[in-house]
């Protein structure tokens, strides 16, 4: 076992010195004017700001849980005659709370290097378009490695100290189900991240546009908008700490879901297969590296979401190599019966999670970009008004679920079957194999999260570039980025709902694995979830009914805070004396305060809700109700983040087509249109669609965590 470990953390290592080297890449580049410097100060000062405040609340709260962990796992633990309680609640609280830390810190990562390569990036567009886009995704590259290796480090870590590498059998198969708090601490952290960071951004860019665009006529990030810092701010707070913690608690709770699920085919594997999920995490590291340092365009008429795709092929096509070897070497057991294991068929199902991650890339980009005939249509409805453009980004929202749960579900069925191939006789031996193809899936995680924080960089470079009043050709080139931008942006959103889906599977066996051995049933045993029973299906229909609240509660969040920016703006408008002939400055600051205050006091209620709905229904109906919520909530909260996400995205992008000269282009009649049905996305894309990408993966760890509480 050493040795492997030994490779894991030498992969940590050398990700730290590709981190800094990225980091002394991207700040030796050039800083621009002293306007574009003053702007970019401004966004950096409003985001330390607000995160401070933010991780202050999230604090208080994480404590607060933390002391319920402890008690409820000894009292639960307790009344099960299990003479170790006080251990076990000690291990399971000290893995929470430092998920909750790794899961906070990736988030500050993630929103630095935003607010430090987005003035750098719109300094290089002077450059060229490569020179931007190099800037823009090595500043993100940074958050993609940080962020995985981070996880990686922290599973690996604990998975050692609570007994993986004792040599005793025992401590190596309970030592997962201990640190399953590392992957609860990382979703608590990321709930709130995502969700105070999703209601800033998206109460600032709808203050922003309705008054500034709508009301006054005035273009995008124009300086003389007093929401304009606030927005740019949002975009670092949102996109980068929001999803640098959301994805940060993706690779954690995957791993620990397939460790457990490895813990049943130890008599075939032995520590291998508990082992298997983070040597694949490693290896997708050190793909991603390779894809991240391949991309780049010839000239500034070249695509740059071209460029970002062949990374993602070349990446993939690494991880289809390296896994093979991987899998043959790790899982070639031998079966009971004396029988050789057929490893082909367990490398099937790691190239059907790479298959999976390719097909959301395609499909979301289809539905979300500036290229193809969705985005095209809402920008042509958008020519009879605001209603026919909400009307027809609804229409492509709903359409938009149908491809990604279909090759889900081929993907879920095909892993399954052929682990079951591979395994014959052995329980869980189907579960293993979604297990296999979500480390596939996940194996370029490091990538997609380089392209996400791509997006919000480049979406602040613009409008940098804008505030600075740099000239008409330097804002072409990273209007073209910020619409490539929107696009990666997307993408991970999709890639993030896929990669939650599989994982749900994995956790929800996990789970099942759980309430077996608290229940002294055979390994090998099944626990019916019957729909029939009336706790059951009680408990499905509560778990549909949160994913609308949750959805409507944040959403609600935004237009509430939002209404606070926009009497501010109107305000300053009016009482101001020439804002508009750009004579006087506007107060920046107090929109900036504003919002961070409505952010911060409107995201307490949703996650509150998150987190006492499955305790709630596990305490009061037991079990198995508690596995039909898990079941029937992912189900849900997928069709509807894929629902939020894609709609959100593609109204976004019409907006950017026609502000590219189609329809009228700006100013036009198509355009108020665009923007509104653009505002209406807003917080589907950004605040609600992300964050249950988050709840579908805390109810999962929540429930592992509170097991032994349920009756």
């Amino acid at each position: 076992m050493i040795s492997y470990f030994t490779f894991i953390y030498g992969v940590i290592i050398i990700s730290l010195v590709v981190i800094a080297y990225l980091v002394k890449y991207t700040f030796a580049q050039d800083k621009g004017t002293d306007d574009m410097q003053k702007i970019s100060n401004y966004i950096e000062e409003g985001a330390m700001a607000f995160i401070k405040r933010q991780y202050k609340t999230i604090a208080a709260l994480s404590i607060v849980t933390l002391i319920i962990i402890v008690i409820c796992n000894y009292f639960g633990n307790s009344s099960k005659g299990s003479g170790t309680s006080l251990s076990l609640s000690l291990r399971i609280g000290i893995a929470f709370i430092t998920g909750a830390f790794c899961s906070a810190l990736s988030g500050y990562i993630g929103m630095y290097m935003a607010v430090n390569s987005n003035i750098r990036a719109a300094a290089g567009a002077k450059k060229g378009l490569n020179s931007a886009l190099q800037i823009a995704l090595r500043g993100g590259a940074v958050t993609g490695l940080a962020v995985t290796a981070l996880s990686l480090l922290g599973v690996s870590s604990l998975f050692l100290i609570y007994g993986g590498y004792s040599g005793n059998d025992i401590l190596i198969k309970e030592a997962p189900s201990l640190i399953v708090g590392f992957g609860f601490g990382a979703s608590f952290v990321a709930l709130f991240a995502q969700l105070g960071g999703g209601i800033y951004t998206k109460a600032a860019d709808v203050g922003a546009d309705l008054v500034g665009k709508v009301e006054a006529g005035i273009p995008e990030d124009d300086p003389r908008n007093p929401a304009v810092i606030a927005d740019l701010v949002g975009d670092n707070v949102g996109d980068c700490a929001g999803r640098g913690a959301d994805l940060f608690e993706s690779t954690a709770a995957e791993n620990i879901g397939a460790m457990i699920i490895g813990v049943s085919l130890y008599p075939v594997f032995g520590w291998k297969g508990i082992v298997f999920p983070l040597i694949a995490r490693a290896f997708g590291i050190i793909a991603s590296i390779i894809g991240i340092f391949t991309v780049k365009v010839k000239n500034d008429t070249d695509d740059p979401m071209k460029a970002l795709k062949s990374g993602f092929c070349i990446t993939s096509l690494i991880n289809l190599i390296i896994l093979f070897f991987v899998v043959k070497t790790m899982l070639s057991g031998t079966l009971p019966d004396g029988t050789k294991v057929n490893y082909i068929f367990l490398y099937g199902c790691a190239v059907v999670g790479i298959f999976l991650s390719y097909i959301f890339v395609i499909v979301t980009d289809y539905y979300t970009s500036i290229n193809h005939k969705p985005v095209k249509n809402i920008a042509n409805s958008s020519e009879t008004g605001a209603a026919t453009n909400i009307i027809t980004g609804l229409s492509v929202g709903m359409q938009s679920t149908a491809l990604p749960v279909i090759f889900i579900s081929l993907c879920i069925f095909i892993a399954y079957k052929l682990s079951a191939l591979a395994l014959p006789n052995i329980s869980n031996a189907g579960f293993y194999g979604t297990a296999i193809a979500t480390m596939g899936m996940l194996s370029t995680c490091t990538y997609i999260l380089a392209m996400d924080t791509f997006g919000p960089i480049t979406d602040n470079a613009g409008g940098i570039t804008e505030m600075s009043g740099a000239p008409e050709e330097i804002r072409i080139i990273t209007d073209r980025l910020d619409a490539c931008g929107n696009t990666t942006k997307a993408l991970t959103k999709g890639y993030a709902v896929g990669s939650a889906a599989l994982a749900t599977f994995l956790l929800f066996s996990s789970y099942l694995d759980e309430v077996k051995k608290i229940l002294g049933m055979p390994s090998d045993s099944w626990f019916a979830v019957d729909i029939g029973k009336p706790e059951v299906f009680i408990s499905g229909f509560v778990g549909v009914m949160l994913v609308f609240l949750f959805s409507s509660t944040a959403i609600s969040a935004v237009g509430k805070a939002a209404q606070y920016v926009i009497l501010e703006v109107r305000r300053q408008f009016k009482e101001i004396p020439g804002i508009m002939e750009g004579k006087s400055k506007p107060d920046y600051a107090s929109c900036v305060d504003i919002v961070t205050k409505g952010a911060l006091k409107e995201m307490v209620l949703p996650g509150i809700l998150v987190i006492l709905t499955p305790i709630i229904i596990g305490v009061l109906l037991g079990k198995e109700a508690a596995a039909g919520f898990l079941m029937i909530t992912t189900i849900a909260g997928v069709i509807m983040a894929l629902f939020l996400n894609n709609g959100g995205g593609a109204w976004d992008n019409a907006k950017k087509l026609i502000e590219l000269g189609e329809h009228g282009g700006k100013n036009s009649e198509s355009h108020k249109a665009s923007v509104v049905g653009d505002t209406v996305g807003d917080p589907f894309k950004d605040t609600a669609g992300p964050s249950l990408h988050v709840l579908i993966k805390l109810v999962s760890t929540l429930t592992l965590v509170f097991v032994a509480l349920f009756s």
